[in-house]
């Protein structure tokens, strides 16, 4: 059976990469209705960035967290997250939890840099770099580039809402001091004996993800919702979509791109109209993988959009629906912290409590 969603769409960035002033509107509105259809649509997409990086960075940060994952364990265990506040900092293999099962990878996990760290308190301790050569000053370098096209998609996304540019500068505003996450994370072969996931079924809480990952085939699954479809049992692995029903897909990695999704906070600024999507990763094989997460400032108020708000009454009155129930707000650092707090839990009971 062939389905009309079985692959995500390519979006190129490019017209958004030139200076405002030079800048074709043709080309901005058709990538801009292009990210609205694919958020609509799938809450994935490719983001060619082919003009926006050279190529070779990424694969340098590859071969520097390949160099990391394979240092002995106790060196590794040296900027471990017990080290600081639980969330900055090394994570062995299987510490990460989703969905109460332990996630078969490990990792490092980066926050924005605070102002009076303290690592008594969640989320504000201090990064810790492994003592490799040149490592922190890449992956600072992909941390500002990350942070600069996190803006540059946000401002795309809200001519797709049709927002007014007084509205985009208010959205701006809150996302202006992105309070930002970066993984870096080594997946071994999941063992075939093993009844859980490389990383489980999961949506993303914040913002803008993008994602480098090499060119292991096969790993990264997007659920798609689709009426009357049923997605089969992989391998016997657990079902992770509950009643929903649609098809798991493989995102692969395509050449000069990152591979793209929205979080929870873009489903609460458009009061549904855009959904966080399920995702997981499976892996067979070793891989390394660079999620960069573009999230709200610590402090943004999260409510509906009134561009979205608009946009969805008029949908309403295409199709005489009296739904009008409205999302609520969310302080964005308060919805982290409740987030963090069980990403290395189990049996329930989370790191802060």
């Amino acid at each position: 059976m062939t389905h009309a969603l079985a692959s995500l769409p390519i979006i190129d960035i490019a017209p958004y990469l030139e200076p405002e002033a030079e800048r074709n509107p043709t080309k901005c509105q058709s990538t801009s209705d292009a990210l609205h259809n694919a958020c609509v649509e799938y809450g994935f997409f490719y983001l060619d960035i082919s003009r926006f990086i050279d190529p070779s960075e990424p694969e340098e940060l590859t071969r520097l967290a390949r160099e990391f994952f394979t240092l002995p364990q106790e060196e590794k265990d040296k900027i471990g997250l017990e080290h600081q506040d639980y969330a900055r900092g090394y994570q062995r293999l299987k510490q990460n939890v989703t969905n109460g099962k332990a996630d078969n990878h490990e990792g490092i996990d980066f926050y924005k840099p605070v102002e009076k760290p303290d690592k008594s308190k969640p989320v504000w301790g201090e990064n810790q770099w492994p003592d490799i050569p040149g490592f922190k000053h890449k992956y600072e370098q992909w941390i500002e580039k990350m942070k600069k096209l996190g803006l540059i998609v946000m401002e795309a996304m809200s001519v797709g809402l049709k927002m007014t540019t007084e509205e985009w500068l208010e959205l701006r505003a809150q996302v202006n001091d992105s309070f930002w996450v970066m993984r870096i994370i080594g997946y071994p072969p999941l063992p075939t004996d093993d009844d859980g996931f490389s990383c489980g079924a999961h949506k993303d809480y914040g913002c803008l993800t993008f994602l480098y990952a090499d060119p292991t085939r096969s790993a990264l699954q997007v659920f798609l919702r689709q009426p009357g479809v049923t997605a089969p049992a992989l391998d016997g692995l657990p079902t992770e979509h509950g009643t929903e029903e649609g098809m798991w897909i493989n995102a692969d990695p395509v050449p000069n791109c990152v591979v793209c999704n929205i979080g929870e906070m873009w489903e609460i600024w458009t009061n549904g109209l855009y959904k966080s999507t399920l995702h997981r990763v499976l892996h067979r094989g070793s891989s390394y993988r660079i999620p960069f997460f573009f999230e709200p400032n610590f402090t943004a108020n999260v409510v509906p959009l009134r561009a979205a708000l608009r946009l969805l009454t008029s949908q309403d009155k295409e199709s005489s629906s009296n739904d009008k129930q409205t999302y609520k707000s969310v302080v964005y650092g308060d919805f982290l912290l409740r987030k963090v707090n069980t990403n290395f839990a189990l049996d329930g009971k989370g790191k802060y409590d």
